[in-house]
């Protein structure tokens, strides 16, 4: 409860987060979930947010861009018909 609270208040600080995660490379994914992870990562298991992972330093980099979903792209595509 209070680390919500906190977290809501200052913002999450990305401390506990998930071991560095490499997506595999099969051909039955779609372009879109490549194209947005081509390296490693990990996830803050506090606030869910995305990070890049750099192995060589072996630490978090910038925050991954949210891959667009099916229904957010059809929303758009709806409202851009209107």
């Amino acid at each position: 409860m209070f680390q919500t609270v906190f977290n809501v208040l200052l913002g999450c600080t990305h401390r506990r987060t998930t071991f560095p995660i490499t997506p595999a490379r099969k051909s039955g994914f779609s372009p879109l979930s490549t194209a947005a992870r081509r390296g490693a990562y990990v996830v803050c298991l506090d606030c869910g947010k995305e990070f890049g992972y750099d192995w060589a330093e072996m630490r978090i980099g910038e925050p991954v861009a949210a891959p667009v979903t099916a229904a957010a792209s059809l929303s758009a595509a709806s409202a851009a018909n209107r």
